[in-house]
């Protein structure tokens, strides 16, 4: 077995420390999610802190690790006997980002469930994860509906498994962490609220700092077994003051002062929901008891908002997470006026706050979560010959859904139909390797000729595997949406500039919203760039689009062509993912010979391909030349313009209603 990094020797990120060590004082506290860039000991810490958790007693044989002293009534291997068990250290289970719901939640076998009636079910990693740690790097790409499921098993204690009448429960509980890098993506917000705790990781930029962590990695290279001993003695201390915490955390005493705190800070930062406030109140109670003591002071509240509230703030990805400290202690020291032990004298000393706890490491004021002030530029320009620097966006608005025509089979999502897991059922088919949905109706239908030749004569069906018919389902996929913007001097009128920019805005959120993939290519002057290769993060698509200068010539053509390369490589790399390209343009083509020509062939190789395609037609003014819906008509998809992109437009609802009496006709 390979040694783990010792927990305690893990280099600063206190923080994350602390986080780990409060859950597993108090797994109530609801698990967390650790973000931050790579290399920076997320894993590491992780599984470091399975080394540190107690030893568990468990029923011999039972494969879903049932406590002897109050085995679980319902346990798919019960009945069990209460008495002694067996020891075994606490498990940490990692779930990967590519495995299945069978894999996560465990499988029934269909056709002994209907041909026998036999619960026949095999374990999945809720079930290994029991009593221990479940650990998911790269929470954030994950499938939404397995982050629900792992959500929902944490937050109940328990996993159920349902499949045509059959089901089947067993008790899950676990210290849940899941790591990410925004950079790839973020969760949604209503994912993020389910993980009781988050901190934001970095790197250090003291010298000194990082020197330790290189040359504790090497020693560590060089002779883990050697380099775990030399901590020994620190892991231990540990290890006796998590079991000592744990037992003291029934005792410790949360008082109507501290609530109050907790309810007035959950307020004065607009956190939806009551689950913040009750992350609080737990987090506060296991602070006081990793600190030993039996009643909740004000710095536990503090540091309990510092870690429970940041990340539920977020209205969408755009907003930058964090907390105002300064607005935190403010709030603590208004509502101080009877201390969080519930002193009885009016004159006994407030909770005041404001003192960092002692766990807890420095950290950097995130702030508020606005967007960065864009510059402003210079003056407005009539040629397109001379660079000005970025237009800060509009407000983005509720965008019109623009979806890919036809029927994929990519990744779940919101955006355009799909052949899917989830969904509603429209078919059925012979399985192609494991069952996972099983069509009852088409399975009996397919058995039911059969039954003579298998000595079936009177009720009652017998089924065979060649019998098992899979569900298909359509739901909703989503899509890798690639932005090609013109940033030319064509485009370059400020107030124009900023309405293009408020509608990709507006675009993105959207993508967000639908679990989309995002790409940005950019062109003008002589020549195209990927601003951003396609990602999930919309929030790095949205820092990239603000700080977007524009002037200079139109190469139509270029930007058109790197798209349609960018295209080619992605898929290469996920050929399930359709693709939308979405051209933001006044249609114009100034750059290089024959610019208005080679802009046609490039359109003409998204036509052939079948790719879908909208071009947004940022022309404006009085006299207006069409050349954004030519330029839609070559690429073999449809025009908007920046009014009709909005949801609520009238201008779109009536283009809608015509085109429907067109087809209809």
């Amino acid at each position: 077995m390979t040694t783990p990094f010792p927990f305690t020797a893990v280099v600063g990120q206190d923080d994350l420390r602390l986080a780990l060590l409060l859950n597993a004082v108090s797994p109530a506290v609801g698990g967390v999610l650790v973000r931050g860039e790579k290399g920076t000991a997320k894993s590491t810490a992780v599984r470091a802190l399975s080394a540190l958790l107690p030893e568990v007693a468990v029923v011999p044989g039972c494969r879903f690790s049932c406590d002897p002293a109050s085995p679980d009534p319902a346990c798919p291997d019960g009945p069990h006997e209460s008495g002694d068990g067996v020891e075994r250290p606490a498990r940490m289970v990692e779930l990967p980002v590519g495995a299945s719901e069978d894999r996560l939640v465990g499988a029934l076998d269909i056709e002994r469930a209907l041909a026998e009636g036999v619960k026949a079910f095999e374990p999945g990693l809720l079930a290994d994860a029991h009593r221990g740690i479940l650990y998911v790097d790269e929470v954030n790409l994950l499938h939404d509906h397995l982050v629900d499921l792992l959500l929902d098993a944490a937050a109940m204690g328990a996993s159920y498994v349902e499949r045509e009448g059959v089901s089947v429960r067993h008790a899950a509980r676990f210290l849940l962490v899941g790591t990410m890098n925004p950079e790839e993506g973020e969760l949604r917000p209503q994912l993020l609220d389910r993980f009781g705790l988050t901190v934001e990781v970095a790197a250090s930029r003291e010298p000194e700092q990082r020197v330790e962590v290189v040359r504790r990695r090497l020693a560590y290279d060089d002779d883990p077994a050697a380099f775990a001993a030399r901590w020994a003695g620190e892991e231990a201390a540990v290890r006796q003051r998590i079991v000592a915490a744990r037992e003291l955390v029934p005792r410790v005493r949360l008082g109507d002062g501290a609530l109050r705190q907790i309810a007035a800070t959950c307020a004065a930062f607009e956190v939806d929901g009551m689950r913040a406030d009750i992350v609080m109140a737990r987090t506060a109670t296991a602070l006081a008891a990793w600190a030993g003591r039996t009643d909740v002071l004000a710095e536990d509240v503090r540091q309990a908002a510092l870690l429970a509230l940041p990340h539920r703030r977020r209205r969408n990805p755009f907003d930058a997470p964090g907390l105002d400290e300064d607005k935190l202690d403010e709030t603590l020291e208004q509502f101080s006026g009877e201390s969080p032990d519930d002193d009885p004298d009016p004159d006994g000393p407030g909770g005041g706050g404001g003192q960092p706890a002692p766990d807890s490491g420095p950290r950097d004021d995130a702030g508020g979560g606005a967007r960065p002030e864009a510059g402003e530029g210079g003056q407005p320009q009539a040629s397109g010959g001379q660079e000005q620097s970025a237009v800060r966006a509009a407000e983005p608005f509720r965008a019109k859904a623009l979806t890919v025509p036809g029927v994929g089979e990519g990744a779940a999502g919101r955006r355009s139909r799909a052949r899917t897991e989830h969904g509603r059922t429209t078919g059925a088919r012979r399985p192609r390797g494991a069952l996972t949905k099983l069509h009852l109706a088409a399975t009996v239908q397919a058995a039911a000729p059969h039954q003579r030749a298998r000595g079936r004569s009177g009720p009652g069906l017998v089924v065979r595997r060649d019998d098992l018919r899979q569900a298909v389902r359509e739901g909703r996929e989503g899509n890798l949406v690639l932005f090609v913007v013109d940033a030319s001097g064509s485009m370059a009128a400020r107030q124009r500039m900023s309405a293009v920019k408020g509608a990709v805005l507006s675009l993105l959120l959207d993508a967000y919203q639908r679990r989309d993939k995002v790409g940005l290519v950019t062109f003008r002057g002589a020549a195209a760039e990927v601003a951003l290769p396609p990602t999930s993060s919309v929030d790095a698509a949205a820092a990239r689009l603000e700080s977007l200068p524009t002037g200079g010539r139109t190469p139509l053509a270029a930007g058109l062509l790197k798209a349609h390369e960018v295209l080619r490589v992605e898929r290469l790399r996920d050929p399930a993912r359709r693709a939308l390209v979405v051209v933001v343009t006044d249609g114009r083509a100034t750059g290089g010979p024959e610019p208005v020509v080679l802009a046609g062939r490039a359109a003409r190789l998204f036509a052939a391909e079948q790719v879908a395609s909208v071009v947004v037609d940022c022309e404006s003014g009085p006299v207006r030349l069409g050349l954004a819906g030519e330029l839609a008509g070559q690429l073999g998809g449809t025009a908007v313009t920046l009014d009709e992109l909005r949801a609520d437009s009238i201008a779109g609802l009536v283009r809608d209603v015509q085109g429907t009496k067109r087809r209809a006709a």
